[in-house]
């Protein structure tokens, strides 16, 4: 490929995805767009990339960029974040929101819906707790595909045994010939919409909850600190925010301060954001 047509199409990704593709990665271009450079009679992905950089249809240009998002999922991954969303934040909240009776999560960049279902099957076996509550999980991605099949609820058999204990998959699954479906009770409890975070958060309303896991490592510092405000904007008084294990606000934004003993989990900062800049 050439080198205007590959510096094209990285100015492309990060412009529509805030993904930063740096000059190492062409090998990774090269295998994620092959398949894309078939379906579309093209003789290679050099010859794809000159079609993006002289003229291409839309869908064309949101495949190619769709292509390039790493959508690694699956259910309950690394524990931590649920067991401290069982065992911490759902207690605190239930007695929080005691009048309203209603809580709202977020899963962003949720890929192909095993972390929104994961959150859903929580809030089913808190049981009691909750009945009678409006509960509502908000998950947003910006591939059109993967919303797809995180809509559809279907999963292959090495999927749904990729973090589920036997006994959930029995639970909330039904095998259907090779694969398993996510049952109605889980489904109707997710609306998936697509979302890119470097939009922000307008529309989708506030959260007593956020999950914004493994996706902020792909922006550079100005991105995330826009993506925190945003966040920050959208996370109810006393929420909790989810990142991943390698994510962190340290250097990059005020709004947010960890939990003690609590890895990963955030808390809206109580240092008044004035005093912060001259500590």
């Amino acid at each position: 490929m050439t080198d205007l047509d590959f510096d094209h199409f990285r100015q492309l990704v990060r412009l529509r995805s805030g993904l930063a593709l740096t000059p190492d990665k062409a090998y990774l271009v090269l295998s994620r767009l092959a398949p894309i450079a078939r379906a579309e009679g093209l003789p290679d992905v050099p010859a794809l990339l000159t079609r993006l950089r002289l003229g291409a249809p839309e869908v064309l240009l949101r495949r190619c960029v769709d292509a390039m998002a790493t959508h690694e999922s699956f259910f309950f991954r690394d524990g931590t974040p649920f067991n401290l969303l069982a065992e911490r934040v759902l207690p605190g909240l239930i007695e929080a929101r005691r009048a309203s009776r209603s809580l709202r999560i977020w899963c962003a960049a949720c890929s192909s819906g095993q972390e929104p279902y994961s959150v859903a099957m929580l809030l089913q076996e808190a049981g009691g707790a909750l009945a009678g509550w409006r509960t509502e999980i908000v998950a947003t991605d910006m591939s059109e595909s993967i919303l797809a099949k995180a809509r559809s609820g279907l999963y292959t058999d090495f999927e749904v045994n990729r973090g589920l204990s036997e006994a959930r998959r029995n639970r909330w699954f039904t095998q259907e010939g090779a694969a398993w479906r996510v049952s109605p009770a889980l489904q109707q409890m997710v609306s998936f919409r697509p979302q890119n975070l470097l939009q922000g958060a307008a529309g989708l309303g506030t959260f007593d909850v956020i999950f914004c896991r493994n996706v902020l490592i792909y922006f550079d510092v100005p991105q995330k600190r826009a993506i925190f405000a945003d966040l920050a904007t959208a996370l109810a008084d006393h929420g909790a925010l989810f990142l991943g294990s390698a994510e962190t606000v340290i250097g990059i934004t005020e709004a947010f301060e960890l939990t003690p003993g609590a890895p990963g989990l955030y808390r809206p900062s109580t240092v008044p954001a004035a005093l912060a800049r001259t500590a």
